[in-house]
C-alpha cells in the first residue's frame, strides 16, 4: 500500500488519503489526521491542555500585577488599548497632529478633571524629560508621598517640544503638546532670566488662562517640585488665587510675601480670568521682567484691588522649598528646588529630598514625632531668591 499526502480541501488539517491495494474495503471518506496526531479528540485533549497552562500563566501575572500596584510600584500603561497606540513612539508628523480629538486639550483635561472640575497641571521640555532626569524624581515622589498616588490620575503634563511629548506618552496617562510659534524652541535647558527662559515663562501664564476660561480650577506645580502629601486640605476655600512663597512673613493675607509662581492654586471665575489678562497684558510695562517680578508689582495694582480678587500667600511650613525649607517633616506638602541655579544641581538636592523622605517614612512614630528629622538639602549652588 503506498501513501499519499494531500491537503484535504476545505479544511485547515492534513490529510492522508490512503491508495487502495487490491482487494482493500472501499471507505466513504478518508481518515483525517490533525496537526500530525493521532485523531482529532487526541488534538482536542492537547488543546484543552495548552489553553489550561495559559490560563494559568496569564492570572499569575494578573495576581502580581495587582500586588505590585498596591505596593506603589507603577507599571506602563500596557493593558489600556489606547495607550498601546502611542506608548514608546514619539510625535511627529507622521504619527501626531495637535487635531487629533485624543490629544485635544479639552480631551485631556476633561478625563483628568476631579469632580469639581479641577486640574493639575505642570510643564516639561525634553531637558527634564530624559530619564533618570526631573520628572521622574517629580513622579516618584506622587507615589511614595501620604496620599499623593491618586492625584496622578488628575496630573496632566503639558508638553513643550516633542521629545517631551514622547516622554510622557511613555510614562504618565494625560499628556497634550502645547502649541508654539515657529522657529520657537523650548526644548533645552531655559537659563533664568534668559531670553528663552521669559518666552517660556510668559508662555505659561497665557496657556494657564486659557484653562481658566475653559472652566477648570488648575493646581500648577514645576516639576522641580516633590509632592509629598495631599495639599488640598490647605487650601482656602474662599480665595481666587493661592500662590506659594520664595520667603513667607508668616500672614497669608499679606502681600508682601515674595512669591513664586511655581505652584499656584487659581479657581475658574471671573476675577481670576481677568487677573490673568491683567498680568499677561502687564508684561509690557515690565520689559525684560518675569512673571514672578511682575506679579510682585502688580499684585498692589489698583486694578487688581477693583477686582476684588481674593489673593492667598502659601506658607513655607507647609510649601516649602530651598529658599526657605519646611522645617517639620511631619507637616510638609511639597519642596521646592527654587533657589537653585542649573539642572545638575537641582537633581542633585532633588534627589537628597527625596532620600531624606524616605528616611522620615521609615522611622518609627515615636521619632517621626520628635521631629529629630531634616534636610540635607540645600547642598549646590544657591541663589537669593527665584526659580
Amino acid at each position: 500500500m503506498t501513501m499519499k499526502l494531500k491537503l484535504f480541501p476545505g479544511h485547515r488539517g492534513v490529510a492522508f488519503h490512503r491508495r487502495r491495494s487490491p482487494g482493500m474495503a472501499s471507505r466513504s471518506h478518508p481518515t483525517r489526521f490533525f496537526f500530525g496526531h493521532a485523531s482529532e479528540a487526541h488534538f482536542r485533549r492537547s488543546l484543552a491542555v495548552v489553553l489550561i497552562v495559559a490560563s494559568a500563566v496569564l492570572f499569575s501575572v494578573f495576581l502580581l500585577y495587582k500586588a505590585a500596584d498596591s505596593a506603589g510600584l507603577q507599571f506602563p500603561p500596557v493593558f489600556d488599548l489606547s495607550s498601546q497606540l502611542h506608548f514608546g513612539f514619539p510625535y511627529s508628523a507622521v504619527n501626531y497632529s495637535a487635531d487629533d480629538d485624543e490629544f485635544k486639550l479639552d480631551r485631556v483635561l476633561k478625563k483628568a478633571a476631579m469632580d469639581d472640575g479641577t486640574v493639575i497641571l505642570t510643564t516639561l521640555n525634553e531637558a527634564w524629560a530624559a530619564p533618570n532626569s526631573i520628572i521622574d524624581l517629580f513622579l516618584e515622589s506622587f507615589r511614595v508621598g501620604k496620599g499623593t498616588h491618586r492625584l496622578l490620575e488628575h496630573l496632566v503634563i503639558i508638553a513643550l517640544d516633542e521629545k517631551a511629548f514622547s516622554r510622557c506618552l511613555a510614562v504618565h496617562m494625560h499628556c497634550f503638546a502645547l502649541p508654539t510659534e515657529p522657529g520657537t524652541n523650548f526644548s533645552g535647558e531655559a537659563y533664568f532670566m534668559t531670553h528663552d527662559y521669559l518666552k517660556m515663562m510668559w508662555r505659561r501664564i497665557e496657556f494657564l488662562r486659557s484653562v481658566l476660561e475653559m472652566g477648570y480650577n488648575f493646581l500648577f506645580t514645576d516639576a522641580d517640585i516633590l509632592w509629598f502629601r495631599d495639599p488640598f486640605p490647605l487650601f482656602n476655600i474662599d480665595a481666587d488665587f493661592q500662590i506659594a512663597c520664595d520667603h513667607f512673613l508668616g500672614n497669608s493675607n499679606d502681600l508682601n510675601n515674595r512669591p513664586n509662581g511655581g505652584f499656584k492654586f487659581v479657581r475658574s471665575n471671573n476675577r481670576s480670568i481677568e487677573f490673568y489678562k491683567f498680568w499677561y497684558s502687564s508684561q509690557e510695562l515690565y520689559p525684560g521682567y518675569h512673571d514672578q517680578d511682575v506679579l510682585n508689582n502688580i499684585k498692589y495694582d489698583d486694578f487688581v484691588i477693583d477686582l476684588g480678587l481674593n489673593m492667598r500667600f502659601l506658607s513655607t511650613a507647609y510649601f516649602g522649598g530651598l529658599c526657605e525649607p519646611s522645617k517639620d517633616l511631619n507637616q510638609v506638602c511639597t519642596m521646592h528646588a527654587n533657589c537653585c541655579f542649573g539642572l545638575d544641581n537641582k537633581l542633585n538636592d532633588l534627589k537628597v529630598m527625596l532620600e531624606d523622605w524616605k528616611h522620615f517614612l521609615s522611622l518609627p512614630p515615636s521619632l517621626k514625632k520628635s521631629s529629630l528629622s531634616s534636610w540635607r538639602v540645600p547642598q549646590r549652588f544657591f541663589m537669593i531668591s527665584g526659580e
